[in-house]
């Protein structure tokens, strides 16, 4: 059978796959988002810098770079549906070693928790990103990519509420009381901030152990990847690794790029409100503004792609946008600033869900090696958010965004000229 057959099956009953990817994609949100607070409270529970704060997104996103590659191999092994069930009981594991680390208020132990739960993540998003994609046509890949963002940034403005509500809870009358404390009460004081976490975590440990277990036993169908119709065969002819297609390897990169600058806006905007003099009772709040501004713009894309617009234009849009957004924030203060760097979620909105149809449609039996490729750009995500962390140690949190703009340059190109290199253009 091959891959055009087998998606017109697919999308014949496609209703029950894509609800079931889609709570992948919640569970996707929930747990990644919530390093928006863990970054803050674990600044102070553990006495960190900047610098050192925001190895939290690279212990989590760096995993993606790490694991990708086994990431494959999993699939290949256990198939796109069995694979998933794999993934969130390693990301279960990572969840589960943050009880021993919260008791000892070791960060190592938290970060090893956050690198395992991004390992699960990896394999999750090996295969639910190529599979939502060849769910139906290419050219609305985007549209469904879309609406599993919707998912994803619900959960993702949900999360940091949650999880602020228990573990920020009175952090800044704390950070303020700690100054003055005796050594002996300090560390008191912190080792119970530190053991707000545990029963949060418990929770995620059981969601996930449960959904692991629904999809192992749903009826989510398995796609052949590794063959393909009539025109990629031809499109394909001659090719024996992903170098022969440059406009993945740059896709590639426009993904590591776009990762870094999207946990930007959602990552630090509680951190740096906190630096413009804004109570953490107040900043935790922050992120869900950027959710919401995501949520807006794939609820454009959900519209008008691509019956209005081409997906690569709309990401072209989102290249300009980010560009004056950061901007905006960089020569603004205080409110005005975090209103700009919320703002960031619009402009990163149909970045991720234009990304992977530019990249990867048209690949047949390099799809699996090429997701795991795009993944691996997700890896963007740690290294991105460690230079702006030194840059606000050196310089200053606001003056740190500068790092954004030459990330949305690259953004822009990719939707301009980018995803033709190396295309037989019609």
């Amino acid at each position: 059978m091959n891959q055009h057959s087998s998606t017109d099956n697919i999308g014949k009953s496609a209703i029950n796959p894509i609800v079931i990817i889609g709570a992948l994609f919640f569970i996707f949100g929930f747990v990644t988002w919530l390093n928006s607070v863990l970054i803050p409270y674990l600044k102070i529970a553990c006495e960190l810098n900047h610098f050192q704060s925001y190895l939290v997104a690279f212990a989590f996103y760096i995993a993606y770079f790490v694991m990708a590659p086994l990431s494959t191999k999993t699939l290949k092994v256990f198939g796109f549906k069995n694979g998933m069930s794999v993934g969130l009981i390693i990301m279960a594991i990572g969840a589960l070693l943050f009880i021993p680390a919260a008791m000892a208020r070791t960060y190592a132990l938290f970060l090893i928790g956050l690198f395992i739960q991004g390992s699960g993540l990896a394999i999750l998003q090996t295969a639910s990103n190529p599979y939502i994609t060849i769910l139906g046509p290419p050219e609305s890949a985007a549209k469904r990519i879309s609406i599993m963002g919707i998912c994803n940034k619900l959960a993702g403005g949900v999360a940091p509420i949650v999880l602020g509500a228990v573990v920020l809870s009175d952090a800044d009358a704390l950070t303020e009381r700690i100054e003055s404390m005796p050594e002996v009460q300090k560390i008191v004081e912190l080792n119970e901030l530190a053991s707000r976490v545990i029963f949060p975590y418990i929770c995620i440990i059981l969601v996930l152990a449960v959904l692991a277990f629904l999809i192992y036993r749903s009826n989510l169908p398995e796609i052949d990847t590794d063959k393909e119709d009539q025109t990629a065969v031809t499109a394909n002819q001659g090719k024996t690794s992903l170098f022969n297609f440059p406009h993945l390897i740059l896709g590639f990169i426009t993904m590591f790029l776009y990762v870094g600058v999207e946990v930007i806006a959602g990552d630090t905007i509680i951190s740096y409100g906190s630096s413009q003099g804004i109570k953490l009772d107040v900043a935790k709040f922050f992120t869900m503004g950027t959710m919401i501004c995501m949520i807006l713009g794939y609820l454009a894309g959900i519209v008008l792609i691509p019956k209005y617009i081409k997906q690569e234009n709309a990401m072209k849009i989102c290249g300009i946008l980010g560009v004056i957004f950061s901007l905006g924030a960089i020569f603004t203060q205080s409110y005005v600033s975090v209103a700009f760097i919320a703002l960031l979620g619009l402009a990163n909105s149909l970045v991720y869900p234009a990304i992977w149809p530019l990249a990867i449609v048209g690949l047949g039996r390099f799809t699996k090696a090429a997701s795991s490729l795009l993944v691996m750009g997700l890896a963007g995500g740690a290294v991105v958010p460690l230079i702006y962390g030194a840059l606000a140690d050196s310089w200053n949190p606001r003056q740190a965004y500068w790092v954004m703009i030459p990330c949305y340059l690259v953004i822009f190109y990719y939707a301009v000229a980018g995803h033709k290199l190396g295309k037989k253009q019609p």
